[in-house]
């Protein structure tokens, strides 16, 4: 998506209605002498009325769309335009910083975010951001000067009326709100100028061991997120989360970063590392590590930090914790698996490939996905049979007429497929996974679905939901591509479809996650498990089966108990060395206050496990009963939420509200922020707070315009240079009265007859251009200045009839080895003429350009600008 960027606040009047920019028809000042007052007047106050945010928020925390039933409109992420306003703190969040406690299996952590207002005006600040997918959030408090203010826990609703009051009162509030199960917004009202504000929030979660490696992965930055609510089962649900601003591609992150770690493993340590992020590894005693950051990562937080560490010999801490309560007492259970044995004997499979090529994937995670498929798809066994499914806006099927065998004709013909892909469009990832459920399927056969995507989508209980009801007919496991992945999508769908996630962040890891899928699929480390407590008084236990252990993960247990600490508990199986038992004298474990954590933690499985069961029809049951869980063990759910309010009522001017823009994770480029074009125009758009919010736009099929961003590091490698970004737009018309019949814009006038159409005088420009090789930007440039006349003589052409044709038209041309340009794709589209798009393809295609001393086709992008002066 292009540049949306702060919104106008103007006071409501009775003539004048917002509407989207492209609906606007300006008159002429000749035709309407009596709006040059209007002009100069908000010429000379426009500015005062400029904020940081994109929408204004109603009291229940969603955002209204212009028109009337707008429900189906999509929402979608923009990058940030600076206010004109100076006196305006666009970006209130200084710091942001994570204190993790390792205990054993238990890891506890306080994250710290300090907001400070450097601006002039009051205001309130929002902040998307994410936590880990296993995160129990149990605690909030507010810090202001020597005023600290512990929040507490209350129904979503109530929480929301509460926090607006506090606002609307000038005292200062905030309040923390599940978007996701790994996705939360705060929200932080009346900063005033000069204040710093800390609020810190405390979570835990359990740390699962695999192959006996240990991880803990703090997430840093949500990717950018497209909603189509038309996709999913409520076509009238808004995320509204998702329209947040961001930072371009390349553009360091504005807040600080910082994480400590203290690893208390209860066993020796072998080694601890982080492969995301340098840090500083200091040993004190066998079993003990402080991890740091190093200083030159103060900017690090647009990706994923993830710490690994291993035991001594391999172990897993496996055993029984216990902890009492006043009312309830909690217990886990872990059990290390067997080892791994050597399959024997495999049934014929058949995998189905559904690979994500949307805009998000553009560049380094496509690339990833590329590698992953040459390694998965190259080695498949003979009698193996396969299909790969490409999805964005819309999905292909390598094999319409089912799947293929897997013989070396079929394997390089999926890659070459795969490997030209190149990413770009919306991610419609139901429709995709419904389409592959719908294949042909092979007689006789394991079927298999192996989904590979960043997961930037906001449908995750929709397709979990459509992974549990397809259980039967095939298995799924999911692949989660980037450096920013989101994780509730990609856990969501491994325990829905009761496999394993994958997470693979560089290119070189996708060899060995293709390979720890093979020998995950390929023999089970523990079937037919079962769990018996004896004596043991327990309830509530999860999960209420074991499935089996296709990994060399431990098997969870846990639950409350009551009575006497005794008796014993057995976990039997199957292993591919026959019968498995390991039993576990509960006698000999007393209760410690270390492992207070397992009563959110239980609680937080118990929550996650509804909510996926929850299919978004607002099941009752299920949402009291979340809601129940949240308020009783003090949690953050989906109904539930933290608020915390200052007493003291410490101004009297209303907050402008500022969204805080968050950088792009690493890897992703600018076509994650894809869709509909975009101005600044269109974000300064007319509303008073609670009013209508600009309407959005998004096509699934079109990548965003290519000269609105610096090219990536992936492109850079290969030698792809790109033009400089076009400076700021001048400040928008101000906005008038809807016409029945509106013209499209034309620059900052439109002519409303011939007379003006040919005063005006059509002009041709060109926008940003990416060429690679020996065909640089300027060589380019040239070239294509040399066809502006003729450009310019379509132009007038075509406006004799069609008095509203101007804006952009992007391009993609391949160009051939021999210069000549063998196809023309249009990327960008603003102008929607076919005759005029005919035309100008028809023109380009002529042109022949230098050799660009490739083998190859190679790829150039220009964008053409059609206006009147």
């Amino acid at each position: 998506m292009m540049q949306r960027p702060t919104q106008v606040v103007r006071p409501k009047c009775a003539d004048t209605k917002r509407v989207p920019e492209r609906h606007v028809f300006y008159p002429t000042i000749r035709a309407h002498r009596g709006l040059i007052a209007i002009l100069i007047f908000l010429t000379i106050w426009a500015p005062s009325f400029l904020v940081a945010q994109p929408y204004p928020s109603s009291p229940n925390g969603t955002i209204s769309n212009s028109g009337g039933d707008d429900g189906d409109k999509s929402l979608s992420p923009y990058f940030l335009v600076k206010s004109d306003d100076p006196a305006l703190d666009q970006l209130p969040l200084k710091s942001s910083a994570a204190d993790v406690k390792i205990a054993g299996v238990i890891a506890d952590i306080n994250v710290s975010q300090v907001y400070k207002n450097e601006g002039k005006k009051p205001i309130e600040a929002i902040y998307v951001f994410p936590a880990s997918t296993r995160a129990a959030v149990y605690g909030l408090k507010m810090t202001i000067a020597d005023r600290t203010i512990v929040a507490v826990i209350k129904k979503k609703e109530e929480a929301r009326q509460e926090y607006e009051q506090a606002k609307r009162q000038g005292k200062s509030a905030s309040l923390l709100e599940q978007e996701r199960p790994n996705v939360f917004t705060m929200n932080v009202a009346n900063i005033l100028p000069g204040d710093e504000i800390k609020v810190e929030m405390k979570y835990t979660e359990l740390l699962v061991p695999s192959e006996g490696v240990y991880e803990l992965v703090y997430p840093t930055v949500v990717g950018p997120r497209y909603n189509n609510p038309a996709t999913s089962s409520d076509p009238k649900r808004q995320e509204n989360w998702v329209a947040n601003p961001y930072l371009k591609e390349g553009e360091a992150p504005k807040t600080t970063f910082d994480i400590k770690v203290a690893l208390s493993a209860g066993l020796p340590i072998q080694e601890a590392v982080c492969e995301t992020h340098k840090v500083n590894v200091a040993y004190e005693g066998q079993s003990f590590a402080r991890i740091t950051l190093d200083p030159s990562e103060k900017y690090g937080g647009n990706r994923d930090f993830i710490l690994k560490y291993r035991l001594a010999g391999g172990k897993v801490e496996s055993g029984l914790l216990l902890t009492q309560g006043d009312k309830e007492n909690f217990f886990l259970l872990m059990v290390q698996p067997p080892k791994r044995v050597e399959p024997k004997q495999l049934p014929k499979r058949e995998y189905i490939f559904i690979v994500d090529i949307s805009g998000s994937m553009h560049g380094f995670p496509l690339e990833i996905s590329k590698n992953l498929l040459k390694s998965l798809i190259g080695n498949l066994k003979p009698t193996d049979v396969f299909n790969v499914l490409l999805f964005a806006g819309s999905a292909q099927v390598l094999s319409e007429s089912g799947s293929l065998p897997a013989n070396e004709e079929n394997i390089k013909k999926a890659i070459d497929v795969i490997t030209r892909q190149e990413g770009g469009g919306g991610t419609e990832l139901l429709p995709a996974l419904r389409k592959a459920l719908d294949l042909p399927r092979t007689p006789n056969t394991s079927r298999t679905m192996i989904i590979a995507t960043d997961g930037f989508v906001s449908v995750e209980n929709d397709a979990f939901d459509l992974v549990r009801k397809n259980l039967g007919n095939a298995n799924f496991f999911s692949f989660g591509i980037g450096t920013s992945v989101n994780r509730h999508l990609m856990e969501g769908l491994a325990r829905a479809g009761m496999g394993e996630p994958f997470i693979i962040s560089k290119p070189d890891q996708a060899a060995a996650q293709a390979e720890k899928f093979r020998k995950y699929v390929e023999t089970p480390v523990l079937t037919s498990v079962k769990a018996d407590f004896g004596d043991f008084d327990v309830h509530a236990v999860e999960p209420p089966a074991i499935p089996d252990v296709l990994a060399e993960r431990p098997v969870i247990v846990f639950g409350k108990w009551k009575g006497k600490t005794e008796g014993t508990i057995t976990v039997s199986g199957v292993s591919g060395e026959g019968e498995y038992k390991q039993t576990f004298d509960v006698a000999s474990t007393k209760p410690m206050e270390e492992n207070s954590a397992l009563r959110y933690l239980w609680a937080r499985h118990r929550i996650a496990v509804l909510s996926d069961f929850n299919t978004l029809r607002n099941d009752k049951e299920i949402v009291e009963e979340v809601t129940k869980l949240g308020l009783d063990y003090n949690l953050l759910t989906a109904y539930t939420s933290f608020v915390a309010v200052d007493s003291l009522v410490r101004t009297q001017q209303p907050s402008t509200q500022v969204k805080q823009a968050l950088p792009l994770p690493e890897g992703v480029s600018n076509l994650a922020v894809g869709g509909a074009v975009m101005s600044k125009q269109m974000a300064l758009s007319s509303s008073a707070p609670g009013g209508a919010a600009p309407e959005m736009s998004f096509d699934s099929s079109r990548s965003m315009e290519k000269e609105e961003y610096a090219p990536s590091a992936e492109f850079k490698s290969r030698g792809i240079s790109a033009s400089p970004m076009p400076s700021t737009p001048p400040p928008p018309p101000p906005p008038m009265k809807k016409f029945d019949k509106p013209a499209r814009i034309v620059n900052a006038t439109v002519a409303n007859d011939k007379s003006d159409a040919k005063a005006a005088g059509e002009k041709v420009t060109i926008g940003g251009i990416m060429a690679s090789g020996k065909l640089t930007v300027d060589a380019v440039r040239a070239i294509f200045e040399k066809k502006i006349q003729e450009l310019t003589d379509l132009y007038k052409k075509t406006r004799a009839t069609n008095l509203k044709l101007a804006g952009k038209l992007g391009l993609e041309l391949k160009i051939a080895p021999n210069g000549s340009v063998r196809t023309v794709k249009i990327i960008t589209n603003e102008v929607s003429d076919k005759g005029f798009e005919k035309d100008v393809i028809d023109l380009v295609k002529g042109i022949t350009f230098d050799k660009p001393g490739s083998s190859d086709d190679i790829e150039i992008t220009v964008v053409f600008t059609f206006s009147t002066n």
